[in-house]
């Protein structure tokens, strides 16, 4: 524990859904829901407005729905929501050398080595300088807390919430956490705060009360000496600059059980493929290559196999996830598959698997699926746990049409939210589509609210287009 509060923690507010509504001037201040649109997706984020009709993350899309009806569902936009994580993120590291990324749009930063607080008053001006630099650059809100120690600003982010700031003092940890849920904690979930209230332990002063040998009779010797502790306030965890990587994984689930083995061979080889283009943007290579498979009846199996050295070769890891499979039993369907490489390393070695590529892996024909509009399970399962606020919420996609099968007549598909440009029009994005038409509100970040227009999905004037910048020059 510090003996001031120069420990920051940065949460920007609904992030995802915040920066929906700032490209997207006639959503601003409406029911935001950003997550997978298919029948099993659920919700990655929800504006602060549909909060109060009871949306939440993790939640279901179709409870959602029926919570919020008049909501504005969307797809996520990960490219989108990188290019303004790295304008934070590069802010932070204006401020201090040791900044420790959580996610996308949280972080720690440690103000003393920086030279930029060493006190109470120098640590909030510091605090509040961000905020508006943040403000300034996104035009989004982000919350700050300041403690002696990462538990606590983590704490203080969270009760500022929205848009706030929240400083605390140090020798106060005790009587500001006393009152607060048990759930407060990190580390505490459902199932430990149920076993806690069935104890009579509801708040963190009631924690404390309980004395540390409670505890450790009641959840066990570590997570009870850690319990008592955070009750305590302390926490002696320094901030640490870089965070290495344990994994890297995609995963995908499907609006309608897999039951067909040809199928279900294909999306993993897909999945496999788009795991090591994101192993390698990562700029790593793993040794251990891991299937997952969520069955008809939510059974959740994972097998695992371990190469003799680390590799990026993407025909490795096809043939791997293909050997993985032939070990699971997937009669009666399949709702979730992934695909993921553990045992990272910065090097590759080179020749490991020549024989794979001699040959294609058993299932290769299935490789070449079309992926139609991803959903953010995959999305969110970057390396590190960049974007840990997504957690696989979004999962839904549009379904891969089954390898053998008959080419359909082509026809675009247009996801809720996503980006477009008219030859006529200019700059837009999809509210929704069907029966072969799809609407687009013609507008941009920083503009009035625009004028909505329906087009054939083949109108040959309107293309997809990448995401324009929340600031700055966006015709």
């Amino acid at each position: 524990m510090r003996a001031a509060p120069t420990i920051l923690h940065l949460d920007m507010d609904a992030f995802y859904a915040s920066v929906e509504q700032a490209s997207k001037p006639s959503l601003q201040g409406k029911a935001v829901i950003v997550g997978g649109l298919g029948p099993r997706g659920v919700v990655a984020t929800a504006s602060y407005e549909a909060r109060r009709f009871g949306v939440h993350s993790a939640m279901p899309m179709g409870q959602a729905r029926r919570l919020c009806p008049n909501g504005a569902y969307l797809i996520p936009r990960f490219s989108l929501y990188r290019q303004v994580s790295d304008v934070v993120m590069a802010m932070l590291r204006e401020l201090s050398p040791l900044v420790e990324p959580l996610s996308l749009d949280e972080a720690f930063v440690d103000l003393e080595a920086g030279g930029v607080a060493f006190d109470s008053r120098t640590a909030r001006e510091t605090g509040e300088r961000l905020r508006a630099d943040i403000r300034a650059a996104t035009g989004l809100s982000g919350s700050v807390g300041l403690a002696g120690s990462k538990m606590l600003a983590k704490v203080a982010s969270e009760e500022a919430k929205p848009a706030g700031l929240l400083l605390i003092e140090p020798g106060t940890e005790r009587e500001l956490l006393a009152p607060m849920s048990v759930r407060t904690l990190p580390g505490v979930g459902p199932a430990t705060g149920e076993h806690l209230r069935r104890a009579g332990i509801t708040t963190v002063g009631e924690l404390a009360e309980a004395g540390e040998d409670e505890l450790v009779r009641m959840v066990g010797r570590s997570a009870g000496a850690g319990l008592y502790r955070m009750a305590l306030g302390l926490d002696d965890r320094p901030v640490v600059a870089e965070r290495d990587a344990k994994s890297v994984s995609v995963e995908d689930t499907f609006d309608v059980d897999l039951h067909d083995r040809v199928r279900i061979r294909g999306e993993v080889q897909r999945l496999a493929d788009r795991c090591v283009q994101r192993l390698r943007g990562s700029g790593h290579s793993g040794r251990t290559i891991v299937l997952k498979v969520r069955r008809y009846d939510f059974s959740t199996l994972t097998r695992s196999e371990t190469l003799r050295g680390p590799t990026d070769d993407p025909a490795v890891v096809r043939e791997a996830a293909a050997r993985l499979l032939e070990g699971v039993d997937t009669t009666g369907g399949v709702r979730l598959l992934g695909v993921g490489v553990t045992g990272l390393a910065d090097y590759t070695q080179e020749d490991l698997f020549a024989q794979s590529l001699a040959a294609e892996p058993d299932g290769a024909e299935g490789a070449a699926g079309s992926e139609g509009a991803a959903g953010s399970g995959g999305e969110a399962a970057e390396a590190g746990g960049a974007e840990a606020e997504a957690g696989g919420a979004a999962g839904a996609r549009e379904a891969a049409e089954t390898p053998g099968e008959p080419e359909p007549s082509p026809e675009r598909r247009w996801a809720a939210g996503s980006d477009v440009r008219h030859a006529v029009y200019g700059p837009g994005w999809v509210q929704g589509s069907g029966v072969g038409r799809v609407t687009v509100r013609f507008e941009q970040p920083g503009s009035e609210p625009g004028r909505v227009r329906t087009f054939r999905v083949d109108d040959p004037e309107l293309e997809p287009s990448d995401p324009l910048p929340l600031v700055g020059e966006t015709a």
